[in-house]
């Protein structure tokens, strides 16, 4: 099966890629090496997947129409997998016209080259952020979902309602995998749990915003490829999964933790609530256990040791 990963330089496409290669399939990869964080990471990555020509890397934009229908019909592709996009709650409500570009016309722009080159099978990384403002789980995909907080929610709600339409009307397979606080090796520096680990080794304080007592279902990275390598083979018709965890914890047990597993204990320093935060994301996964034999694996100080492990105290501490 040949697999294209768009955004697949990326903290969980690269992780994905590399698991996809180990099981023998053929991955190509499409991504733009932005500069929402520092690129060099992100060729990094790359590298980490093999020798040059173990992957095909193809660096431009899914916004491109050509380009990407150039792509889907030179690599033959039969499944996509689409992690392309801009990230993050908090950027989002400074530029909230980039988010709809990138997720939302990028999207469109991929699921019309699909549709040109007769690929009919994608599946998308939506986010637990869809949600909204919610103080009670475990969330179900057939909860409401119209009230998200902010721009980046709304551009993953409206990926996966474009995805829906492109199901019923061009017969798009299409499962939209919500993705719930993802973190591992790779993560991405900007996310709370890199922060974290920077401000940790640097002796300085732990920034939170609230109260501390805010819950997210830290779910590890492997355990969301295997949810995306299941989705992969069973993808069919039109679904929305959620991947994650069911074990949400407070962002001070997490701080707590991260004490406790690299023997570091800055204080904290506390910051006011940030506008677009919720203040819980809880998955329940009985859908995807149903349809894909989802079951994640690793808990958090398992995971967060090994993070710990695999990125070493030089790279913690050259994170930006």
């Amino acid at each position: 099966m040949n697999v294209l990963i768009t955004g697949g330089a990326g903290f969980i496409g690269s992780t994905l890629a590399g698991r996809l290669l180990r099981e023998g399939y053929r991955v190509s990869i499409v991504d733009n090496f932005n500069s929402a964080y520092d690129p060099a990471l992100k060729r990094q990555n790359i590298r980490r997947l093999g020798p040059a020509g173990s992957v095909m890397v193809y660096e431009g934009d899914v916004r491109q129409p050509q380009f990407m229908r150039h792509v889907l019909r030179h690599e033959a592709v039969d499944v996509v997998v689409h992690l392309a996009g801009l990230a993050g709650v908090r950027p989002s409500l400074q530029n909230p016209t980039a988010y709809f570009d990138h997720n939302l016309n990028g999207t469109t722009v991929l699921l019309d080259a699909m549709r040109d080159t007769g690929v009919s099978r994608v599946v998308v990384a939506s986010s637990s952020s869809v949600y909204g403002n919610r103080v009670q789980g475990p969330f179900l995909e057939t909860d409401p979902a119209d009230e998200p907080v902010s721009p980046y929610a709304l551009s993953k709600r409206a990926v996966e309602l474009v995805c829906s339409q492109y199901s019923r009307l061009y017969g798009l397979n299409a499962y939209c995998l919500r993705l719930f606080t993802v973190y591992g090796p790779r993560q991405r520096p900007d996310m709370a749990i890199s922060r974290f680990l920077h401000q940790l080794y640097r002796g300085q304080p732990v920034r939170l915003f609230g109260d501390g007592h805010s819950q997210r279902d830290y779910t590890y990275v492997d355990d969301i490829v295997d949810g995306m390598v299941r989705a992969i083979r069973r993808v069919s018709g039109y679904e929305v999964i959620n991947l994650g965890s069911a074990a949400p914890v407070s962002l001070l047990e997490l701080v707590w933790l991260l004490r406790d597993i690299t023997g570091r204990h800055s204080p904290i320093e506390w910051q006011a609530d940030q506008p677009g935060d919720v203040p819980l994301t809880y998955a329940d996964i009985d859908k995807a256990r149903r349809l894909l034999g989802y079951a994640p694996a690793t808990n958090l100080r398992e995971g967060l040791t090994h993070m710990v492990e695999q990125l070493g105290k030089p790279t913690v501490l050259s994170l930006s």
